[in-house]
């Protein structure tokens, strides 16, 4: 008797079953993005298409956004990655229904429903509550860096802005010279009317200098008045320093990055890169209840906003629950921030400088009032026990998010866009607890 081995008939007629339904088992995660997907609300998406039926076919609303969400659970953000796995990988061909949007139509289609697919953040931590996997006792509140799809290479000065400037005009008014002589020249090349050009860019990000050295100026100005108002109410100076002036002129050193407007230089443990400060508000399970995507590297003045986000979000979902304590590291310390949310009923345990220690002596300037007293409760059993809870239930989420699940890098740019990217990628994560908590388990 010979060998015994199954048949490898490539030829065969079928290598698969004829029914999508046979290509996965009832438990994988492709599934549960579909019915997730079917219970969603998407009519701003399909709102945005015509309702006469004339023009070429577009794809599903709901196929796409279910391949969106499916992509982005499983680490994969790459638009011509995504078409490839269309075509060659089993989950990708079932949630396609055996189609292949190319990379363009993926790509269009993120930036066309930016805003709505931001949306199904709401949708998704929705799903996850009805699973019964939001609880609030206790949230944290924590930052992470991510970078921007932009070199640090591609940042100028002021200077080095408006020097490129005046030199690429010079440049133009000389080719224009060459090529009409005296004649007008109305139309513009096509590379120089296109709004997405070096030269626009170069514009917009001394634009942008400009107007926040005007705001500065005019923040200013309107504290002084202010001061003096309250000064002729108080019949006396009042004490302290006044605020320092912003300088007559804008900074000439003062940096954007030509590339990505919106991101900025930002310090990580491991040195600085060009990117954003992506947050996150998360429940003791692990659920993440807000996430947004703030300019520049640090989480001051981020406290009181990322929680108010929280609890529109919860809002939003249908949730019904009050936040009762919320955990956040020194850099969110704000005395009147913490005191606001006191006022409200939200207990916030915040290191005033990153002491927690009751052998610490802490900053003796800084004595008295909340501080002390916020020293004291963290330096107790019962705030030590609860602030505890705060490493390891947020930082956990960004290892996870940024090393396994690849999402270290933001793939468009601009501040709007990533955010819309963010929120995805974070959906995702509540879509992933929701499929290992109360899908997986029921279908073993």
């Amino acid at each position: 008797m010979g060998q015994n081995f199954l048949v490898c008939d490539r030829e065969q007629a079928y290598l698969m079953p004829p029914s999508l339904r046979d290509w996965l088992a009832a438990d994988q995660l492709a599934w549960c993005v579909i019915d997730a997907v079917a219970e969603m609300d998407l009519s701003a998406i399909y709102g945005d298409y015509r309702a006469d039926g004339h023009g070429r076919a577009a794809f599903d609303p709901s196929m796409m956004v279910a391949l969106v969400l499916y992509a982005y659970a499983v680490g994969e953000r790459s638009s011509r990655a995504i078409e490839r796995r269309c075509q060659l990988d089993v989950a990708f061909r079932v949630i396609a229904a055996n189609q292949t949007p190319d990379h363009a139509t993926i790509a269009r289609f993120r930036v066309r429903h930016q805003d709505a697919l931001a949306g199904l953040f709401s949708q998704v931590l929705g799903l996850c509550a009805r699973a019964g996997l939001v609880s609030l006792g206790v949230i944290a509140l924590d930052g992470t860096k991510v970078a921007a799809n932009a070199s640090g290479l591609a940042n100028r000065t002021y200077e080095q802005i408006a020097a490129e400037i005046l030199a690429e005009a010079e440049a133009i008014d000389a080719a224009e010279d060459e090529r009409f002589g005296e004649r007008r020249g109305d139309e513009l090349p096509a590379e120089l009317a296109d709004p997405s050009s070096r030269r626009a860019r170069l514009r917009e990000a001394k634009r942008q200098l400009d107007a926040e050295h005007e705001a500065a100026q005019r923040a200013h100005r309107e504290h002084l008045q202010d001061r003096a108002k309250r000064e002729a109410r108080a019949g006396r100076k009042l004490g302290g320093r006044k605020p320092q002036a912003p300088p007559e002129h804008v900074d000439p050193q003062t940096r954007r990055n030509v590339t990505d407007l919106d991101s900025r230089s930002v310090k990580t443990p491991r040195g600085f890169i060009q990117g954003y400060n992506a947050q996150a508000v998360t429940t003791a399970e692990q659920i993440i209840i807000a996430a947004e995507v703030e300019i520049g590297g640090t989480d001051q003045g981020l406290l009181e906003p990322m929680i108010r986000a929280a609890a529109s979000e919860l809002m939003a979902a249908g949730i019904d629950i009050d936040i009762e304590v919320a955990l956040a590291d020194a850099g969110y310390w704000s005395r009147e921030q913490i005191q606001t949310l006191w006022a409200d009923g939200i207990q916030a345990l915040v290191p005033p400088d990153g002491a927690t220690d009751s052998t610490d002596k802490g900053d003796p300037r800084r004595a008295g009032g909340i501080y002390d007293y916020m020293r004291r409760v963290l330096a107790g059993d019962h705030g030590k026990a609860l602030y505890r809870q705060r490493g390891q239930t947020i930082e956990p989420i960004f290892g996870q998010t940024k090393h396994n699940r690849r999402a270290d890098r933001f793939q468009r740019r601009g501040r709007a866009a990533c955010r819309s990217e963010w929120r995805l990628i974070t959906a995702t994560h509540n879509l992933l607890k929701y499929w290992r908590a109360a899908w997986a388990p029921a279908a073993a």
